[in-house]
């Protein structure tokens, strides 16, 4: 039996292994860079969505005459628990109607990437004259 002699092909197969590798380790570093990024838009806009929906609740409850708890409490209630203990509410009533805004910190998958950053929504409602 003669012996398997080695073609161009397998010889070149041979040089390029573990080059797979090491472009997947040159590349692995990019992609969890985009997947953070990717989850921190995530959450970006999850404290806007927030923002919003609890500025609605506050506003509600401030339009009332006789509301069953404080504006900020309806609109810490409407929130995830998890973003509503940072969050502000600021208030501006007028003749016939009021405006709350609801300011909710916007939380950093990267440390340092938002600090400071926040999602602020405003809702007006009608004051309830019953």
């Amino acid at each position: 039996m003669r012996g398997i002699r080695s073609t161009p092909a397998r010889r070149a197969n041979r040089e390029d292994r573990g080059q797979a590798a090491v472009e997947y380790v040159g590349i692995l570093p990019l992609l969890l860079l985009v997947g953070a990024l990717v989850i921190q838009l995530g959450l970006a806009v999850f404290a806007v969505q927030q923002a919003g929906t609890a500025s609605r609740a506050a506003a509600r409850m401030a339009s009332y005459d006789h509301p069953d708890r404080t504006f900020r409490e309806a609109g810490r209630d409407a929130m995830s628990d998890w973003l509503a203990d940072d969050a502000r509410f600021d208030v501006e009533a007028r003749r016939d109607e009021v405006t709350v805004t609801a300011t909710v910190p916007i939380p950093s998958v990267i440390p340092g990437l938002l600090d400071g950053m926040e999602a602020r929504r405003s809702a007006t409602m009608p004051i309830d004259d019953h």
